[in-house]
C-alpha cells in the first residue's frame, strides 16, 4: 500500500507553468496523467468533478485554457441564477493559482506502474458567456478590492504609519499582500462503530486524547497524509491529535477496532485564494489516505453529540511588500510593548465583530455547525474579542470568537484567528465576507484620524458608552474565560444573542441591512448572490431538518425501549413512566394534540420556516432531556 515511487510522480502544476507548451508537456512526460477535470466552485462552496481524457484535452488545449467547458447547470448549486430552464455555465481556468495532481491510488496504470492521476483545474464559473458567478468569483474580486481600497486610504491618511511597525511611507509600498491559513479537524473512526456518548465525554474531560501518541493505523494514515500533503508543496506545520475521542482496542487478530479520534492538521499560510484551494484539495487527500487504511473521516462540525465538534480556525493577515522588497505587517505597532496593534489592525479587527452578524451565514451555514458553538467545548459563542492583559505580554483566550495572535520578536506573525468557522465552511466566502468588513472598520478608523490608543478604548468599551463607530449597547472585548465568567443573559445583553438555528442566522440578512450592505460593497456579493445563497442554504437546511433530523430523532425515540422486568422498584417504574411520557411530548400524536417531531414536519412542509426553527430549538433541548430520563432509568437496572 502506497508502496509508489512518489518521486516519478507530479503533483503541483504551478501557475508559471500554465502555458500550452508547458502543459503539454507535463502531460505527455507523466503518461499516469489520464485525466483533466475542471473545478467549478459554486456559491456554497460545492465543486464539480467531471472526467475529461487527456487526449481530448490535448486536442482541444488552446480552446480549453481560454473557453474552458460547458455544462447545463445541473453541476452547481446557483438558485435563482442557473435554473432549469437557463442553465448554461461555462467553467474558466484560473491560471494565476496552482492546478493539482489528483490521485486514484485504488486504479494502477498498467505502463507506468503509478496511480491513474487526474489534472485538477480550479475554474470560475460565468453563467451564459457573461455574468461570472460562485464562490472563486466572489474571492478574487474581494481581495483586490480589499487591497486597492487599502491602499488609497493609506496614502489619503499616512498618519497611520506612525503607529505601524517600520519606517516607511505610503509611496514607498509596492503591493498589498492578503495572508490566509485554516486548521483543519476531523474525526476519523473504524465502519460501523458507534460513538459512547459517556466514554467520548469522559475521555475529553479527562483530556486523555488532546496531543497524545497515535497508534495503529492512525498514526499510520496520520503520518502518509502529511508526508503526501508535503509532495503537494503544503508546507504541513504538524498533526496532532485533538480533544476529542477514546482509546482503541487491539483485537486478538493484532489490529485495532473501535478507534473514534479527533485530529488536526495545520499547513503554511498563503493567498486567499491558494489557502483556499489548498484546504478543499487537503481535504480529499486527507479523505483518500484514511479510507487505505480503513478509517472512515468526517469533516462535519459536530459529529458526535455532546462532545467537542470540529473548528477551522482561520487566519487572517496584511502586510505590505515595500519597492525595497521589505515586508512590513500593517497590523502590527510601532512598539508592540505600549500597543497592541497598528490602526489598520484595530480597524480590522473593529470591521469583523461590529459587522458579524452579516459574515455569519456564510460561516455556519448547516445544523451541526451550529451544535458545535456551544458554551464548554472550545468553540466561540458570543462576538467578542480578546488582546491580552497587557501589550508586552502575548495570551491567547481560546473562548473568544476573534482572537488576536502574537509572537514575541515576530511582527511578521501578528495576525487574527476566526475561531467560528468549521471545515463544512464555505472559506472562499469567509474570507470573501470578512475583508469586506475590514475594510469598513479600516475606513471608518482612518477617516477619524484614530491613534492605536484611541482605538483601544474603543474596542474595549462598556456596555451603554457611545463610540465613533461601534454599537453603544453592545461590549466587544473581554479577556475572561466567556463560558464561565458570564451567565447566558450577560453574554446575550453584552455580545448580542448568537443564533440557535440556521434560519436565524439568515434572517440577518434581513434583521441587519446595514451590514449586508457593508459585506456586499460595490456588489462584490450583489444582492442577486445573497439571494441564491439564502434560497440553497434554507433548502439545505429544511432538507436536512425533515429527512434527516427528525427521522434520527424517531429513530432514537423509538430505541429507547422497556429495559426492566420483575423485580423493578417502585423507583425505576416512575423512572420508566418519566422516560414515556417524554417519548410520548416528542413522537406520538393523539386526536387532541400532535407531537412535536410531527409539529415539526408539517412546518417545514409548509415551509412555516420560523414555526420550524422554533421547534428545531425545543427538540433539541426535549431530546437532551429524554436521554437524561433514559440514562437515569438504565443506570439504576441491575
Amino acid at each position: 500500500m502506497f508502496d509508489f515511487n512518489f518521486d516519478k510522480m507530479i503533483f503541483v502544476v504551478p501557475s508559471e507553468r500554465h502555458s500550452e507548451k508547458d502543459l503539454r508537456e507535463v502531460l505527455l512526460d507523466h503518461p499516469e496523467i489520464r485525466f483533466v477535470s475542471f473545478v467549478g466552485l459554486d456559491i456554497a462552496g460545492n465543486d464539480t468533478d467531471e472526467r475529461i481524457p487527456v487526449e481530448r484535452f490535448l486536442k482541444d488545449l488552446t480552446g480549453m485554457l481560454k473557453d474552458g467547458v460547458s455544462t447545463d447547470g445541473s453541476a452547481v448549486n446557483l438558485p435563482m441564477i442557473a435554473e432549469l430552464n437557463n442553465g448554461r455555465v461555462s467553467m474558466i481556468p484560473d491560471t494565476s493559482v496552482n492546478w493539482y495532481l489528483d490521485y486514484n491510488y485504488e486504479n494502477i496504470d498498467l505502463k507506468t506502474g503509478l496511480p491513474v492521476g487526474t489534472l485538477r483545474i480550479p475554474s470560475f464559473l460565468m453563467h451564459n458567456d457573461k455574468y461570472e458567478v460562485g464562490s472563486r468569483v466572489i474571492l478574487r474580486d474581494a481581495t483586490e478590492k480589499f487591497k486597492e481600497e487599502l491602499l488609497l486610504l493609506i496614502k489619503k491618511y499616512p498618519y497611520c504609519l506612525k503607529d505601524t511597525c517600520g519606517e516607511f511611507k505610503a509611496d514607498d509600498i509596492e503591493e498589498i499582500m492578503i495572508t490566509a491559513a485554516t486548521e483543519l479537524e476531523f474525526w476519523v473512526r473504524t465502519p460501523d462503530d458507534k460513538a459512547d456518548r459517556e466514554q467520548l465525554y469522559t475521555s475529553q474531560e479527562l483530556k486523555e486524547q488532546y496531543w497524545k501518541r497515535t497508534y495503529g493505523p492512525v498514526r499510520t494514515a496520520l503520518e502518509k497524509s502529511i508526508e503526501v500533503l508535503d509532495y503537494y508543496g503544503f508546507e504541513v506545520e504538524m498533526g496532532h491529535k485533538e480533544v476529542g475521542g477514546v482509546k482503541s482496542k487491539l483485537t486478538s487478530s493484532g489490529n485495532h477496532d473501535h478507534i473514534m479520534e479527533q485530529l488536526e492538521i495545520d499547513w503554511k499560510y498563503s493567498n486567499p485564494m491558494q489557502a483556499s484551494d489548498n484546504e478543499k484539495m487537503a481535504k480529499y487527500i486527507i479523505r483518500d489516505i484514511f479510507n487505505h487504511f480503513g478509517l472512515n473521516t468526517t469533516f462535519n462540525a459536530k459529529p458526535n453529540p455532546g462532545v467537542a465538534g470540529s473548528g477551522e480556525h482561520t487566519h487572517i493577515g496584511v502586510s505590505a511588500r515595500l519597492k525595497n522588497g521589505d515586508i512590513i505587517n500593517l497590523f502590527h505597532p510601532s512598539d508592540s510593548k505600549k500597543d497592541y496593534l497598528s490602526p489598520i489592525g484595530y480597524g480590522s479587527l473593529m470591521g469583523i465583530l461590529k459587522n458579524y452578524e452579516a459574515i455569519n451565514p456564510f460561516i455556519s451555514s448547516s445544523i451541526d455547525s451550529l451544535s458545535r458553538l456551544k458554551p464548554g467545548f472550545e468553540a466561540p459563542v458570543c462576538t467578542v474579542t480578546s488582546l491580552g492583559n497587557s501589550a508586552d505580554e502575548a495570551s491567547r483566550n481560546r473562548t473568544v470568537l476573534l482572537g488576536l495572535i502574537r509572537e514575541p520578536g515576530k511582527p511578521l506573525a501578528t495576525r487574527f484567528e476566526l475561531r467560528s468557522p468549521n471545515p463544512k465552511s464555505n472559506t472562499y466566502m469567509v474570507l470573501s465576507a470578512c475583508y469586506m468588513a475590514m475594510l469598513d472598520g479600516i475606513k471608518a478608523a482612518l477617516s477619524e484620524e484614530k491613534s492605536s490608543k484611541d482605538l483601544e478604548k474603543s474596542i474595549s468599551k462598556k456596555y451603554g458608552e457611545e463610540d465613533f463607530y461601534l454599537e453603544t449597547k453592545r461590549e466587544y472585548r473581554s479577556e475572561e474565560e466567556v463560558f464561565k465568567y458570564y451567565s447566558d443573559e450577560e453574554r446575550i445583553k453584552l455580545f448580542g444573542k448568537a443564533p440557535s438555528t440556521v434560519w436565524e442566522n439568515l434572517k440577518n440578512f434581513e434583521a441587519h441591512p446595514e451590514k449586508k450592505k457593508v459585506i456586499s460593497l460595490d456588489g462584490i456579493i450583489d444582492d442577486l448572490t445573497i439571494a441564491s445563497y439564502e434560497k440553497y442554504i434554507a433548502t439545505q437546511w429544511a432538507t436536512e431538518f425533515h429527512s434527516r433530523v427528525i427521522p434520527n430523532y424517531i429513530e432514537y425515540v423509538r430505541s429507547c425501549k422497556k429495559l426492566h422486568n420483575e423485580d423493578a422498584t417502585k423507583f425505576d417504574l416512575e423512572n420508566w413512566m418519566a422516560v414515556e411520557k417524554q417519548k410520548k411530548l416528542l413522537a406520538k400524536d393523539s386526536k387532541e394534540e400532535k407531537s412535536l417531531l410531527s409539529r415539526a414536519r408539517e412546518a417545514l412542509v409548509n415551509e412555516a420556516f420560523d414555526e420550524a426553527s422554533d421547534l428545531e430549538i425545543r427538540l433539541e433541548k426535549e431530546i437532551e432531556e429524554l436521554r437524561k430520563l433514559y440514562s437515569n432509568y438504565k443506570r439504576n437496572l441491575l
